[in-house]
């Protein structure tokens, strides 16, 4: 049996991510890129292939079915789904649902090998220069005016399970309970 034909069986002929029917492919799951490997290959449709290649052009209401597919008992699929939770992390149910996800050691060993590569270089520093983690919790060291909430966020006020950005510069957080983007130079680790 193909791998193709392995992996049509495995998901019921949809695809793995997104359970569409049409325009499935093979993808292996990097940092493999050989197909003859089922256990190492997600079944995909062009519009998941596309955005996995070119995360510039990823829809994130498209990336909701992953609340589905990360459920998967198939590791391939909860190594895609985990890294694609990651790329969308900012969006606040994406990092809600990595919050929840549970992969076993080799799995998530496997699924982060491939995050260092998508990941930007340049580590999240706070105004002391402590390395910031998605999850950390940090200090306001300086009153900010939030525009469009109406409010100012008062220092020494803690932001809990921080997501990070694309930017360096920048984290995700809540206060007074609306998500909002902070500049890294106006936080300390708590």
């Amino acid at each position: 049996m193909t791998t193709e034909q392995t992996l049509m069986e495995r998901s019921g002929a949809q695809c793995e991510l997104c359970s569409s029917k049409d325009d499935l492919s093979v993808y292996p799951v990097p940092p493999e890129s050989d197909t003859s490997k089922p256990d190492q290959c997600v079944l995909v449709c062009d519009n998941c292939l596309g955005q996995i290649n070119q995360s510039n052009t990823m829809d994130a209401n498209h990336w909701r079915c992953l609340n589905d597919s990360m459920w998967s008992q198939v590791p391939a699929v909860q190594v895609m789904a985990f890294r694609l939770l990651n790329r969308l992390s900012p969006e606040g149910w994406a990092q809600d649902l990595l919050d929840m996800m549970y992969l076993d050691e080799e799995t998530r060993q496997w699924a982060e090998s491939g995050l260092s590569s998508e990941e930007s270089e340049a580590p999240t520093l706070d105004s002391n220069g402590s390395v910031l983690s998605a999850g950390d919790t940090v200090t306001l060291i300086k009153d900010l005016p939030v525009k469009g909430a109406g409010f100012t966020a008062k220092r020494g006020t803690a932001v809990r399970n921080i997501s990070l950005t694309g930017n360096p510069e920048q984290i995700e957080g809540r206060v007074n309970g609306v998500r909002i983007v902070l500049l890294t130079k106006y936080l300390k680790k708590a």
